[in-house]
């Protein structure tokens, strides 16, 4: 399946962009689903549907999302439903540990009093990320567009079943099975009851599902799209989201700059508004391109209301429509809504209504197709022993600044910190036989310096 991760800056419109992505993967005849957890309505809003709500039933029998409506022809939109999502998994595992929890004189809680914890909507999302890849053949999707929270959540969240995975393994590591052999003999010995045998069942369970997870967020097939709204506020927010991405492996397929004014008006207001747009979007190709191609989405002169016509191209004249605050407003005052060299809605020359999201599919465009398999490594060992008697271990970090670099070995990992993002790294084999001699932040790569231990390393001859 193609599954498009849609993130971005704050208030840059990833729920707007998430939609028209959807929408033109739609138009290509893709079976699409549009999947969100966010739960204020905007999504609603934005496609001018009911509120998307849970289906009845247990989580056995459902899918941990509410019931897809239809929006047009091979589209679907979804919420994410995380309150009876957890209310479930939390009543299996107490089902499942009924056993412990009796012998610890606990009281079971009902479904009724049971309300979703902070962190539990990650969970959630990737749960239903994950259920989305495993429906039965002929019954899911061709593409999965997910609208995520702002970009450090995401970041975060997509780095969550790698680091849940290694907690696993080192709270409940591979000689478990060994004790749940012995369980037996060791409650004779302690003279109480030990861990049913449902509760390793329910590890396994988890480890299973977050290596799913993983997998799918591995997978060539799963790409990020960026969204910004240009300015001089978002090109340092967006630097640090670019190498947290890096960090965790993701691969962004491109940026898309949203909401930009048009240029050449000769109001001083909306030129001076333009300029900073077109300085900032400089800044980004400079960034970012070629490597990530970077899109524009026109500023249409209010939010998107309804998918619109898919003929429509938008509003008429030169140009998107802007919206400039200032006299001559509506009755309960409103902005007036204006064109460069053009009339006021209703006037002759003036803008029609803008467009739904149909005027903004073509210019986000539909995701390219890519094979379902694992990416490649990003993380690359030079071998330089016979010039400089090194390995050099290449990390891919654009966006990151020395000031914000931290590394540190521990055994046969290797602690990476940027920002306020980090990952454990476990060293290829050949760099475990090595200590560090040093590191330095070249063109968009930390680069680490391995010198081979003379204890460790074998000898020539």
């Amino acid at each position: 399946m193609r599954t498009v991760l849609v993130t971005g800056t704050g208030g840059a419109g990833r729920t707007t962009v998430a939609a028209a992505t959807a929408l033109a993967a739609a138009r290509e005849g893709q079976r699409t689903l549009l999947l969100t957890a966010d739960r204020d309505g905007t999504p609603e809003a934005l496609l001018g549907i009911a509120p998307l709500r849970g289906a009845p039933g247990r989580s056995a029998d459902r899918l941990p999302w509410s019931v897809p409506v239809a929006l047009a022809p091979g589209l679907w939109a979804a919420r994410v439903v995380t309150e009876e999502w957890f209310r479930d998994e939390l009543t299996v595992l107490q089902d499942r540990g009924r056993g412990m929890l009796d012998m610890l004189g606990s009281t079971p809680l009902d479904g009724e009093e049971l309300t979703a914890l902070p962190g539990v909507e990650s969970v959630a999302l990737l749960r239903a990320l994950r259920a989305a890849h495993t429906a039965p053949p002929g019954t899911g999707w061709d593409v999965l567009v997910v609208d995520l929270p702002p970009a450090p959540e995401t970041v975060a969240l997509l780095a969550l079943p790698e680091q849940l995975r290694r907690y696993l393994r080192r709270l409940l590591p591979a000689e478990r099975q060994a004790a749940r052999a012995l369980r037996p003999m060791l409650a004779q010995l302690a003279g109480m009851p030990m861990p049913a045998q449902k509760l390793y069942e329910l590890a396994e369970r988890w480890e299973h599902e977050l290596a799913g997870v993983q997998g799918v967020l591995e997978s060539e097939a799963t790409t990020v799209r960026v969204v910004v709204d240009p300015g001089p506020l978002a090109d340092r927010a967006l630097r640090t989201a670019r190498a947290g991405l890096a960090l965790h492996g993701c691969r962004v397929e491109s940026v898309i700059a949203n909401r930009l004014l048009p240029t050449g008006t000769p109001d001083p207001w909306l030129g001076a508004l333009s300029g900073q747009q077109q300085a900032a979007l400089k800044e980004l190709y400079e960034q970012w391109a070629p490597a990530v191609p970077v899109r524009e989405l026109p500023h249409l002169g209010r939010d998107p209301q309804g998918l619109g016509d898919a003929t429509d191209p938008g509003p008429t004249g030169g140009g998107p429509v802007i919206v400039v605050p200032g006299e001559g407003g509506s009755a309960d005052g409103d902005p007036i809504v204006v064109r460069p060299g053009g009339g006021r809605p209703g006037e002759a020359g003036g803008p029609r209504p803008t467009a739904g999201l149909a005027a903004l599919a073509g210019p986000v465009g539909a995701p390219d197709p890519r094979p379902d398999r694992p990416a490649a490594d990003p993380w690359s060992v030079e071998d330089r022993l016979a010039d400089e008697g090194v390995l050099l271990w290449r990390l891919p970090l654009p966006g990151a600044d020395r000031d914000g670099l931290g590394l540190v070995r521990r055994g046969d990992e290797l602690i990476v910190t940027v920002g306020s993002f980090h990952r454990v790294l476990p060293l290829p084999s050949a760099l475990r036989r090595c200590t560090v001699s040093g590191a330095g932040l070249r063109e968009g790569h930390l680069q680490v310096r391995f010198t081979p231990d003379p204890d460790l390393w074998p000898k020539r001859p």
